[in-house]
């Protein structure tokens, strides 16, 4: 919950340009890029740049950093011409978190029932 890079963390290595990723947009503090497993035609990440394990922590932690992370996602979306569109954040294994630095999914471009499957 540092904020501080992790050099075991895919998204940390992503933000430090150690790994190649889609990048969409990028800000001081968020990084956006497309899933590499879509499960919408639009899928998109937006992550912050400081480590945080998951959305709880940097509530806790960084509650700034989260509404900008937040406010992405409408960025997103608005830049990816999506009417509507779902923002998940995965919190801990049985949510279906696999990456353990906060993110949040930006999902659109078909119907999103709820509940989801």
């Amino acid at each position: 919950m540092t904020g501080e890079p992790q050099d075991d963390c895919l998204f940390c290595k992503i933000v430090a340009g150690q790994i190649p990723a889609t990048i969409v947009r990028e800000t001081d503090t968020t990084v956006a890029f497309r899933d590499i497993n879509p499960q919408a035609p639009t899928h998109v990440l937006v992550i912050p740049k400081a480590h945080y394990r998951d959305a709880a922590a940097l509530a806790a932690g960084a509650p700034e950093l989260a509404a900008d992370v937040l406010r992405e996602t409408r960025a997103i979306a608005d830049q990816e011409k999506l009417d509507s569109y779902r923002t998940i954040f995965n919190t801990g294994t049985g949510a279906g978190q696999t990456v353990w630095h906060t993110h949040a999914h930006v999902l659109g471009g078909r119907g999103l029932e709820w509940p989801p499957g």
